[in-house]
């Protein structure tokens, strides 16, 4: 894990300047507060100052994927505390030293809890953490804790699992495409299991990856599920940010499934379900622990299937009823806990055991996927 590359490395800031004050408050926005019942708690609640709370985030907002799903649970936040709560959030802040500006500017206005959305954020928080321990910090995706830092992040390999199970129905061919990322752990796990589903249903498929080194480059996503597409490819998935990988397949009468958030209305007849996050609450449980004072730094939480953090949402009605009752199965056992998406035997793609039969996957396995399994066709990159 200590080696992998920054996560959601993108789009360079427009002017070296881009990011000093005036700009902040060009990219970060006051939203205000909602009229709710938690609003109205009272005198005393109204005459105190509200928390404030900021959101960093590595893409633009826009209408869909990363994001947008972060900034959906920030608003989703903002509504339930009302009043006692505002917001903020800069989108587009290139990870490393600008990571660190943006950081501190936050906190000269004012804002005592801090959330970053991406895995490149990481070294900056960790270090701005250390500088402000009257601050409480949230990362998204990472591991690197601290007295006033938590971690939190998404099982989205579960949802990709089913996505799995449903493209092995649909795929004429048997082989399936995926437009990587990074190769990074979180990456590698989500084309396993997409992989892993789909093998579930038939054993023979191959899933084609090419990779666009890349989180958020329409331009590079769009080409990349060509040459998918191109090489025979008929069910997509992807691992970036943009719907430029569905709107692609769209175009070429082939089927593909959203990502980050639903993507039902770019993918039109190729849409078959978006494998989503819904970060909503645990921004709401973070946010309601600063108030109350119970919020303590040093902590991890990963959510997925069970805990209703990820899903895969808006199944096509082409897919056949028999094919949707097979994944609430699957999706009842995940909740459940008796299944695992990565129980022993898993062999790579060179045919060696990565996990014995029987076993189940902890995280710190999980955490240090850097192997496609069998089935998988395409070359891993060196990290950077």
């Amino acid at each position: 894990m200590h080696t992998v590359p920054h996560k959601r490395t993108l789009l360079k800031l427009a002017a070296a300047g881009a990011l000093a004050p005036w700009a902040l408050a060009a990219c970060g926005r006051k939203e205000e507060p909602a009229s709710t019942p938690a609003a109205a708690s009272g005198a005393a609640s109204a005459a105190a100052a509200p928390l404030k709370a900021a959101w960093i985030y590595v893409g633009p907002v826009g209408n869909a994927g990363w994001s947008f799903a972060h900034d959906q649970g920030r608003k989703a936040a903002q509504v339930e505390f009302g009043d006692r709560l505002q917001t903020s959030f800069v989108e587009s802040v290139p990870e490393g030293a600008d990571t660190e500006r943006v950081l501190r500017d936050l906190i000269a206005q004012g804002n005592t809890l801090l959330f970053g959305t991406s895995f490149g954020f990481m070294e900056a928080m960790v270090k701005v953490a250390q500088e402000f321990p009257q601050v409480r910090f949230e990362h998204a995706t990472g591991y690197k804790t601290g007295p006033n830092l938590n971690v939190y992040d998404s099982r989205f390999y579960q949802a990709t699992y089913l996505a799995g199970i449903i493209a092995a129905h649909m795929s004429p061919s048997g082989l399936l495409g995926y437009v990587g990322s990074v190769p990074i752990p979180e990456v590698l796990r989500n084309i396993d299991a997409y992989t892993l589903g789909a093998q579930s249903v038939r054993p023979d498929v191959k899933t084609r990856v090419v990779w666009t080194n890349s989180w958020f480059d329409p331009p590079r996503e769009t080409e990349a599920a060509n040459a998918l597409l191109n090489g025979g490819a008929d069910v997509l998935l992807q691992n970036t940010d943009s719907p430029a990988v569905i709107q692609a397949v769209e175009q070429a009468g082939k089927l593909a499934f959203g990502w980050d958030s639903d993507m039902s209305a770019f993918g039109g007849n190729a849409h078959l379900g978006s494998c989503i996050a819904d970060w909503s609450r645990y921004y709401r449980q973070s946010v309601q622990a600063a108030l109350d004072g119970s919020w303590k730094g040093g902590q991890v939480t990963r959510w997925g299937v069970p805990e209703g953090q990820n899903d895969l949402i808006k199944l096509s009605e082409r897919i056949p009823a028999e094919v949707r009752a097979q994944v609430e199965q699957v999706k009842a056992r995940m909740k459940d806990g008796s299944f695992d998406v990565f129980t022993g035997p898993v062999l790579d793609a060179a045919g060696k055991e990565r996990l014995a039969a029987g076993t189940r996957a902890d995280d710190a396995w999980m955490g240090a996927i850097d192997f496609f399994v069998q089935g998988v066709e395409g070359q891993i990159p060196a990290t950077r």
